[in-house]
Order: structure tokens, then C-alpha cells, then sequence
């Protein structure tokens, strides 16, 4: 068996834009992991859904609506930004449909296509109105890779001006906002969790799209370390006196991981260039084998010691994290 082996992040590999996976419409994966938080090496994630402006109102002529210019979160959309995702679009103006017959009732949802412009995407008529997306006189099932930003409902066969009343625009219900619901992201295994599921609006019961960007660690390794002890919880508990006996309560502390490195002169040491930066580090219990293995994410911390009379300089070091360190054993 191998001796112990400490790395600290170094350097980063880019990842451009992707588009995540999920089983579960609730948590999104990425194709690579970790995921670095160094400082200009942060991940992006990139919902999709309208950021700025959007605003839709109705013009003078029969059936058709006025959309202000926008921004939308939309990376896989033509002519989004390669580095922040966004897509612009300008100012424009968009059909909706009516029913024919005694089919009276239309929704018209407004969206941004995959390919960055406004388009108009009709429901089926009814008789009255549904609030199912896809049933009759309901709200129609958007394109995989569009955005829906508004709806318009119709009520009457005859040509005429939509009225602001037949516009609808609650956010979240019938705007999709890229920044609802909010998340949570898991840097160690490169995934993505919402508050809540995403709602399926799009062709096929499909969510809206995720994509993100992101940068790995490229680790080098500590030399002459010692003493690793892990960002780990611990807890305690407190009690109160009462007439029937006492009543404890439990909570807990998140510790900060910790090493001691031998240093040459303390100064040009290269992981030295890290302190006070948010990185990984990567504790492998045998040096020889990938795995298992334990990954810190976290500030480093340095304290450097210069004893007189020819001693050993030293550095007592400490990672303060967010989470705790986390076992991969796989």
C-alpha cells in the first residue's frame, strides 16, 4: 500500500456550455466533476427563461401583440453568448390565432424559438378555457429549446385588437423565468438541485432546459504534509430543566479541515499562491490508487512559522468549508 497523498487545486479545466440530465426533473447532472469555485473559474448555470424585458402589449392591428426588446437565459439558443449564455433579442411583433367556429376559445402562447426569435405557438380551440397545458382551451406545449414568455387569450372568431386584458403575463405561470425556481449546487459530483420540479410545459412533458459551464481542478501535489483531518461535523447538546425532567436539544458544528506542511523557505512555495482562495483539495489514502478518495472545498488558510536556531519552517493550514468533505469511494 501506498503512503498517503495530499493535492491542493492548482489550476482549472474550462468546460464550455452543456446541456445537463435529469431522471427526476429536480436535480441536473453534468458530464464532469468536480466543479471549481476558484475565483474567475466559477460555474454558471444557466436555466432557461426570460431575464430583462419582454414586456407584451397590444397594437392597433387585428390579433397582434407588441414584445419589448429582451434578454433570455438561453445558451443552446443561435446567437446566445459562449461565455454568459444570454441571448437578445430586439423588439418585435407576433400574431395570435382565434378558433374557428364554435370553438371560440384560443390560448396563443408567446416564446422565444431555439433560434432566438418571438414566435407564436397556437392551442387547440374550445368552447371555454383549461388551465392543462395541451387539453383543449388550454396553454399549448412549448418547443424543447424555446421559452414561453407570455400568453394571449382569445375568446371571440372575429378579427379584432387584442385588448390588455386578454394578455397574460404572471410570472412563473405564464412567463418562464430563468431565475425560478431557485437551486442549490453540489460542486463535488457537478449537479444542480431546484426548490421544486420544473414544470413540464414543453413538447413531450419535458422540462425547460439546464445547461451549465464550469471548470475542474487540475491537482498537484503537497509535498511533506502531515496531519490531514477532514472538514467534518460534530455535535453537541444542550438541556433544559423542566418539572418532569430535563429536555435536550441537539445541534452541530461544522468544523474546518487542517494540515501541516514542511516548508523550504516559506515564501516561494507554490500552493502558497492559493491562500486565502476558495479550492479543492484531495486526500487519497493510498497515493497509488484513484480511489477512494476525500475532496475538500474551502478557503485556505496558511499560518507560517520561522523558528530561530535552524528549526524546520512550517506552515499550519486550514480549508474552511461550506459542506463537509466528501468520500468518494466510486
Amino acid at each position: 500500500m501506498g503512503s498517503p497523498i495530499l493535492r491542493y487545486e492548482a489550476g482549472q479545466t474550462p468546460y464550455p456550455f452543456e446541456a445537463l440530465t435529469s431522471t427526476d426533473n429536480l436535480t441536473f447532472s453534468s458530464s464532469f466533476a468536480p466543479w471549481s469555485n476558484a475565483a474567475g473559474a466559477e460555474p454558471v448555470v444557466a436555466a432557461y427563461g426570460l431575464l430583462t424585458g419582454g414586456a407584451i402589449t397590444a397594437t392597433a392591428v387585428d390579433n397582434q401583440v407588441s414584445v419589448a426588446a429582451l434578454t433570455a437565459m438561453m445558451p443552446g439558443a443561435t446567437g446566445a453568448s459562449a461565455t454568459t449564455g444570454i441571448r437578445s433579442v430586439s423588439t418585435g411583433t407576433v400574431l395570435a390565432s382565434r378558433g374557428a367556429t364554435t370553438d371560440t376559445h384560443r390560448i396563443t402562447s408567446i416564446t422565444v424559438n431555439d433560434s432566438g426569435a418571438l414566435a407564436a405557438v397556437a392551442g387547440v380551440d374550445h368552447t371555454e378555457f383549461s388551465e392543462v397545458r395541451g387539453d383543449p382551451g388550454g396553454p399549448p406545449y412549448i418547443p424543447v429549446g424555446s421559452i414561453e414568455i407570455g400568453q394571449v387569450r382569445l375568446t371571440s372568431i372575429t378579427d379584432a385588437a387584442v385588448t390588455a386584458g386578454e394578455i397574460y403575463v404572471v410570472p412563473n405561470l405564464h412567463v418562464e423565468y430563468s431565475n425560478y425556481p431557485v437551486f442549490d449546487i453540489d460542486y463535488a459530483v457537478g449537479e444542480v438541485t431546484f426548490a421544486a420540479e420544473l414544470p413540464l410545459i414543453h413538447t413531450g412533458d419535458e422540462p425547460k432546459k439546464v445547461y451549465a459551464r464550469g471548470s475542474t481542478p487540475l491537482f498537484a501535489p503537497l509535498g511533506k504534509v502531515s496531519d490531514w483531518v477532514p472538514a467534518e461535523s460534530t455535535y453537541s447538546i444542550t438541556s433544559t430543566d423542566t418539572y418532569d425532567g430535563p429536555v435536550g436539544s441537539a445541534t452541530s458544528s461544522l468544523g474546518q479541515a487542517s494540515f501541516t506542511a514542511q516548508l523550504i523557505d516559506g515564501i516561494t512555495e507554490a500552493f502558497l499562491l492559493q491562500k486565502g482562495k476558495t479550492i479543492w483539495t484531495e486526500f487519497r489514502p493510498d497515493r497509488d490508487k484513484l480511489l477512494p478518495k476525500m475532496l475538500t472545498q474551502g478557503v485556505l488558510g496558511v499560518s507560517r512559522a520561522f523558528p530561530a536556531g535552524g528549526g524546520s519552517f512550517s506552515a499550519s493550514c486550514t480549508v474552511t468549508p461550506s459542506v463537509e468533505s466528501v468520500d468518494v469511494r466510486s
